[in-house]
């Protein structure tokens, strides 16, 4: 089993950056692939679409806008200019007024953050991560993440939190996202009705948006808003004061840890020559797959239950960025985003593993592995050892497969994954691995000429939900089809009417 070539090449097996271990022996991609994939990322300009990204250019076409989610972590301080402007004072500002707000929330108990999706996904992970360290510093607020505009997660914050020594932060760019301006109406309701006068309440609303006026119009005071920049995406945005929740609940130090370990990421992702350079390998060697197999998904299974989110930031991070089926030039193009899905191991290997080993698809796997238990326990070694020892045997297992004389008993192997391997679990190399990523999804669009920075698909269906929803607020079950309802659509109304 060890003596299969073909599985590894030793040039490309593993490399380092920012104390990070990515390993790609089992990629099954030979040298002179290798230098194919290398080459092929020159012909289609990557270093100078790195340094465009990272400098400021408007790399986002169809918006005329510029990506620079990479300037609020940038804790260098150097000059970042965008259309003749330093963009650094606005976010040093932000940084400053973020740690005031830090040492203001004395005898807060529970902060409401409402948002959706880069509003949402960003914050949760990080909270949720960074609570499995041991010995962090937190302030032990409950953090409360509001998303769905299914009332029943309305419900379940509002049945624990404490009404008088609540706080409430309303995330959207545009103050007008629907889920979210209905929930933080909602969440007002519910501190009136708790007795809170309106002064009371202006006081514990706070905003993160470019609408300035919106958010005052709604309550907020306005030293009380944050902006929200049109050249940060919102899946890109946890490293602005939408992360406020990471500064509130674990120190403004913290924070800065966590936008440390992006910004170093950053750095080695427009200094490194792509043969060393982690985002660009890991893009390359993805579409190395899709042209060998074809594959149409891709999983990514942290071996830490910490990580468990880390998936579904993900999902919108990759899909969302360059789910698309036509290129920068309007035209059809030949790859784009797999489907991506993944869990924390080793209980997935319970779930679709079985898909993994003996399925007929290729799917390709990025197994996340961490050094260090995530735990002080006396046990914490011991099973730890056992984790991953689970996730090398997968790996293994997976690229070179088993023969057998039953059909029913056969590993076909040659299954593809790469191993990352963080020292440990902080803030900082949090922000290493979600920078990692998404230099990566950048990365996979210029290999691809995708625009990765606008998401046109999202926007088709919040318009039919319009009409759709004032027919069902009608009442009636007598709904007929129309320019905006089609006849399925109708029928499904009336149903719901009836």
């Amino acid at each position: 089993m060890q003596t299969e070539k073909n599985l590894s090449n030793t040039a490309h097996d593993s490399h380092v950056a920012v104390d990070m271990v990515l390993d790609t022996a089992y990629q099954n991609i030979s040298e002179a692939q290798w230098k194919e994939l290398f080459s092929f990322a020159r012909k289609s300009h990557l270093p100078e679409f790195i340094e465009d990204l990272l400098s400021g250019k408007h790399v986002n076409l169809s918006e005329d806008r510029p990506a620079l989610h990479s300037a609020l972590r940038n804790l260098s301080k150097s000059p970042v200019i965008l259309d003749g402007q330093d963009v650094m004072p606005s976010v040093i500002k932000v940084w400053q007024r973020i740690d005031a707000l830090c040492n203001q929330w004395v005898g807060v108990t529970d902060v409401i953050h409402i948002g959706i999706g880069g509003s949402d996904f960003g914050p949760r992970l990080a909270i949720e991560a960074l609570a499995h360290v041991p010995e962090i510093e937190s302030r032990g607020m409950r953090m409360h993440f509001l998303a769905n505009i299914d009332t029943a997660e309305l419900a379940r914050i509002l049945t624990k939190a404490l009404p008088h020594s609540t706080r409430v932060i309303i995330v959207s760019k545009s103050f007008t996202t629907l889920e979210t301006t209905m929930n933080a109406k909602a969440v007002v309701a519910w501190l009136k009705d708790s007795g809170l006068t309106q002064r009371q309440i202006n006081k514990a609303l706070f905003a993160v948006t470019a609408n300035v006026s919106g958010a005052k119009a709604f309550g907020v005071e306005e030293e009380h808003i944050f902006p929200f920049w049109d050249w940060v995406g919102g899946r890109y945005s946890v490293w602005s004061a939408v992360g406020l929740p990471i500064a509130l609940q674990y120190g403004f130090k913290t924070f800065e840890e966590f936008l440390a370990g992006a910004h170093a990421m950053d750095l080695h992702f427009r200094n490194a020559p792509l043969e060393e350079n982690l985002p660009v390998i890991m893009a390359v060697a993805l579409l190395h797959q899709q042209e060998k197999n074809g594959i149409k998904s891709y999983a990514a299974i942290p071996y830490a239950d910490a990580l468990d989110w880390f998936p579904k930031w993900l999902q919108q991070l990759d899909m969302e960025s360059n789910g698309k089926s036509v290129g920068k030039d309007g035209k059809p193009i030949k790859h784009s985003s797999p489907i991506v899905f993944g869990s924390a191991g080793s209980n997935a290997q319970h779930s679709y593993f079985q898909l993994f080993h003996q399925g007929p698809e290729v799917i390709p796997i990025d197994f996340i592995a961490v050094r260090k238990p995530m735990s002080d326990r006396p046990e914490a070694l011991a099973h730890h050892r056992i984790l991953l020892s689970n996730c090398l045997a997968q790996a293994q297992a997976l690229a070179h497969g088993k023969d057998a004389n039953n059909p029913n008993d056969v590993y076909p192997g040659k299954r593809p994954s790469n191993l990352l391997l963080l020292p440990e679990l902080n803030a900082f190399y949090l922000g290493a691995l979600l920078a990692l990523y998404e230099n990566r999804a950048a990365t996979l669009g210029a290999l691809w000429n995708i625009n990765s920075f606008d998401q046109p698909g999202v926007e088709y269906g919040k318009v039919l939900a319009k009409p759709i929803e004032k027919a069902l607020g009608s009442g009636s079950d007598h709904v007929e089809a129309n320019d905006s309802i089609d006849v399925v659509t109708a029928a499904r109304i009336n149903l719901l009417n009836s």
